[in-house]
């Protein structure tokens, strides 16, 4: 299989590649150079945000099986890579998100749920849900609906993260003593490791498969307790998780999801969006979800190897909770303390 990556060097596109790469396919990867794509790829430099920023695309001669795309920028950029390549190319894989769905998603929402409204193809840069709708329109635009894969990821974990949610709950659980663990422990999560995203990915092209996916994990895959507590674990075992209701939390104006990573209230519109979509569709196609344990402990190995500070995004916001409004928290609730293992490792 030939496959043609735009970006590639960073998070979920490196994971593809890495992947393509592990399956012996002709990788070509298409980015700025502002990272060094994975050895064995073969690389293309362009910008796609430059006037010309295609232009090396356009100049080589290749031919691809597959294009796989992670852009979450102005969707004009996919929309004029697509239009590029839609002679060039058998199927274009879209990485978009859940948030491409009308606010607020029902509990189990399915591929069907309403779309968000006001996108376009030909869109600059505008708000994050409709770029990632305008990209698929995009994709939609040049491909079709049958030589399209329209990957509806929620949230993304593993080796590689430069968002900032797991290196800041394993930075966090390094430092050891007392830690604020947003309850309850039994929460269930949904979340996807960019290697099974990948892999996933993979063999929906080998597949000739088409449509919208939703991707992440299925309910039940583990638990905030089981993802904490691993973190824990393989950081050294010196955190002491002090579960605590999520009202406390909330009454102290801590921001879920972004001050306290992965984690929303239970019963929430948040919650429903990210942590409760049917992934029916995915799991019949293929999907398969490595344990907790093993993504965090392969995350925390990556963030030793590369001097501990994880790479960040400079379009995402910063993770993470202020350790005194974490200790004043902690001051005023006496939360439950916990250090036994859960659920879902």
């Amino acid at each position: 299989m030939r496959l043609l990556m735009l970006g590639g060097t960073d998070f979920a596109g490196r994971a593809v590649v890495e992947a393509a790469l592990g399956r012996d396919w002709d990788v070509t990867v298409f980015h700025r150079g502002r990272h060094e794509a994975p050895p064995g790829a073969r690389t293309l430099r362009g910008d796609r945000t430059a006037p010309d920023g295609l232009a090396a695309l356009d100049e080589d001669p290749g031919e691809w099986d597959v294009v796989v795309d992670t852009w979450s920028d102005a969707p004009r950029a996919v929309r004029d890579s697509a239009r590029l390549l839609r002679g060039r190319a058998g199927r274009y894989v879209y990485v978009s998100s859940c948030s491409v769905y009308a606010w607020a998603p029902p509990a189990g929402y399915t591929e069907q749920a309403p779309l968000v409204e006001g996108a376009s193809a030909d869109a600059d840069r505008t708000e994050y849900a409709r770029d990632k709708r305008g990209g698929e329109l995009a994709v939609l635009g040049s491909f079709g609906a049958d030589r399209s894969v329209l990957v509806r990821a929620g949230l993304i974990l593993g080796p590689y993260e430069n968002v900032g949610r797991l290196p800041w709950w394993l930075t966090r659980m390094a430092r050891g003593g007392p830690v604020l663990a947003p309850g309850p422990r039994d929460l269930p999560l949904q979340y996807v490791d960019a290697r099974d995203l990948a892999e996933w990915i993979l063999d929906a092209a080998g597949q000739e498969l088409s449509g919208p996916y939703n991707l992440m994990s299925p309910q039940g895959h583990t638990t905030m307790g089981g993802l904490l507590e691993a973190c824990a674990e393989v950081t050294g075992g010196t955190a002491e998780l002090r579960w605590t209701d999520p009202e406390v939390v909330l009454e102290a104006g801590i921001e879920p999801w972004t001050e306290l990573p992965v984690w929303v209230p239970p019963g929430s519109d948040l919650y429903g969006a990210v942590h409760s979509a049917d992934v029916s569709r995915a799991v019949a196609a293929g999907l398969r979800c490595r344990p907790v344990g093993e993504t965090v402990a392969d995350t925390w190995r990556w963030l030793r190897d590369i001097g501990g500070t994880a790479p960040q995004r400079p379009d995402r916001t910063l993770k993470g909770l202020d350790p005194e409004v974490e200790a004043k928290v902690l001051a005023r609730a006496g939360g439950t303390a916990d250090t036994g293992s859960a659920g879902g490792v």
